[in-house]
This record gives C-alpha cells, sequence and structure tokens, in this order.
C-alpha cells in the first residue's frame, strides 16, 4: 500500500471511529508524566529486582538518594496494559498487565484504587479511552519506560522517558 493509500485509509478511519485513529503513531512522553507511568506499574513487574522497585518509587517520592540503583539507567517493561472503568458500574475498575522475559509470560491483575492509578496516569501520558458498552478502555502494548537517576537528580525536568502503542497503531499497522 503506497503512502497516499494509507492516508486515504486513514482520513476515512477518522471519519470513521473518530478522533482517537487520528493518534496512530507510536507515542513516547518524558519527564513527569513518563515518571508517574513508570512508578504505578513497577511494583507489578515481575521483571524488576526488589531494589529497582524500591528505587523507582524513591524517585517518584522526590527522594534521588537511591543508592547503588543511580548508578544505572532503570527499566519499566511491559507487554501490554489494558485497563477498564465503567460509567454504568461505577465502582468497577480493572487493569490487567501483561510482562514477557523470553518465552514466559506473567499476568498480574490490578482492581480498585491500583487499576485507577494506572488507568488515570495512563490518561495523563495521552492514551486515549475508547468505550464500549458502558465501559472506557485504554490499552497499550510493547510499553517501555528508561529512567535516568543521574539526570533526574539534576531536577531539570529531564531522566524519564516512556514509549508504546495505542489500539490505534496496531489498526493502522494492520493497513500497512
Amino acid at each position: 500500500m503506497n503512502s497516499v493509500t494509507k492516508t486515504l485509509v486513514a482520513l476515512a478511519l477518522l471519519g470513521t471511529f473518530g478522533p482517537s485513529v487520528a493518534f496512530a503513531a507510536p507515542k513516547s512522553v518524558t519527564g513527569s508524566a513518563a515518571l508517574a507511568l513508570a512508578a504505578v506499574l513497577a511494583p507489578h513487574s515481575p521483571l524488576l529486582r526488589a531494589e529497582e522497585k524500591r528505587a523507582v518509587a524513591s524517585l517518584f517520592d522526590g527522594n534521588t538518594r537511591i543508592g547503588s540503583a543511580a548508578k544505572k539507567k532503570l527499566s519499566v517493561i511491559a507487554d501490554s496494559v489494558m485497563c477498564r472503568i465503567s460509567d454504568v458500574d461505577i465502582t468497577a475498575r480493572s487493569c490487567n498487565l501483561t510482562f514477557k522475559a523470553g518465552k514466559k509470560t506473567d499476568k498480574r491483575s490490578l482492581s480498585g484504587r491500583a487499576a485507577n492509578e494506572v488507568y488515570a496516569t495512563m490518561a495523563m501520558a495521552g492514551v486515549v479511552s475508547e468505550g464500549a458498552a458502558g465501559s472506557l478502555i485504554q490499552t497499550v502494548t510493547r510499553l517501555n519506560c528508561t529512567l535516568d537517576p543521574g539526570v533526574i537528580k539534576q531536577k531539570g525536568g529531564g531522566g524519564a522517558k516512556c514509549s508504546f502503542r495505542t489500539d490505534a497503531q496496531r489498526l493502522f499497522d494492520a493497513l500497512s
């Protein structure tokens, strides 16, 4: 499919599915939103050691004295994050997190406050909610957050970056 055809298909989808398809490019977010996203996911990651989880939490709490973990970059990686809140049952909120390490897949389910924190932080990071039968759903894949404690310690706004793909990106890629 050539670029003109892709553009026309994307515009047609935009008219059909609304503005969320306009956000089809892979996303990246930096600064405080990236640090927050890494911080709400890190406690649930089986890919991080306890020391790394404590370091991410300390950085998010504003404590840049994190010991030996400060000497290297920290990565918070998730294969997929899918959160759902109900606009009918206002008490219902959940997230399913999938982490992959080689051939091993580890899934975590969150509900209540923990799910709300992930959902709200993803919204702050620019993830658009999709509606479906009484639910608002946010889904990202290939989430990769990198924290550089040495840069964060300088308190100049840098040192945190997250990249991810959205459902709209997967739809766009399928057309390619």
